[in-house]
């Protein structure tokens, strides 16, 4: 509002409220001469300014939320990334990399077979296949980090990193550990029913990023965009 306008609208213009709507009481009505307009008198409620003080009480709440979850993610990285260490020094990692080779080799032709994103990538799909999603995080972004290695344009996401976030996303699991016990601690008087169905649906999901992650590979469009962004 300009400087001419009055007092009242100048505070309505500058008013806020949690609510949508302005209330208000009608104290008197009286219809003008030409019938046309009528004079009004009314009284706004009182107006709270409440947003900022919950602003900043959720940012102290969420402050803190944020900090748990950061340590809790710490000391889960610190065990698992430890247990991988040890896998990988008594060889069971390249054991079980050997074994799925065939696998890694169609799904990730750009790695090499004996690069550290291998090892990470089947742990990781392992971990989430009997359902320790705790455990699948830090190797999840250990081969993250490896595959970046491998990635000639930093920043840019590559065909095994798009392939591997799709097979995250489809949730391949073959124990459903956490919704297990998520339904046992709610009293469920067969928390063990839900294993059929979420292989079949986890599968399906999976089967469908995967395809449609390797059309898309193939597609001259993609290629040609995935080329320019690669310099």
């Amino acid at each position: 509002p300009d400087a001419a306008a009055p007092a009242l609208w100048t505070s309505m213009a500058h008013a806020g409220s949690t609510k949508d709507r302005l209330m208000a009481d009608v104290r008197s009505f009286t219809v003008l001469e030409d019938g046309l307009q009528a004079r009004v008198t009314f009284v706004w409620e009182p107006i709270r300014f409440v947003k900022l003080r919950a602003v900043t009480q959720a940012a102290l709440d969420y402050a803190g939320t944020a900090v748990t979850i950061a340590l809790g993610l710490i000391g889960i990285m610190a065990l698992w990334l430890g247990v991988m260490k040890v896998a990988e020094e008594a060889g069971i990692l390249k054991i079980v990399t050997r074994a799925l080779t065939p696998v890694t080799r169609r799904l990730f032709p750009d790695i090499p077979s004996d690069h550290p994103a291998v090892g990470a990538m089947i742990m990781n799909i392992s971990a989430n296949m009997l359902g320790l999603s705790n455990a699948a995080t830090p190797m999840g972004l250990k081969a993250m980090e490896e595959l970046n290695k491998l990635n000639p344009r930093a920043g840019v996401a590559t065909n095994s990193m798009i392939t591997f976030l799709a097979i995250n996303t489809g949730g391949l699991i073959l124990i459903p550990a956490t919704a297990i016990a998520v339904r046992a601690a709610a009293g469920s008087a067969n928390p063990g029913i839900i294993i059929g169905t979420s292989i079949v649906g986890a599968g399906v999901a999976t089967i469908a990023g995967v395809a449609a992650s390797k059309i898309l590979q193939r597609l001259p469009r993609y290629r040609k965009a995935m080329e320019v962004d690669n310099g």
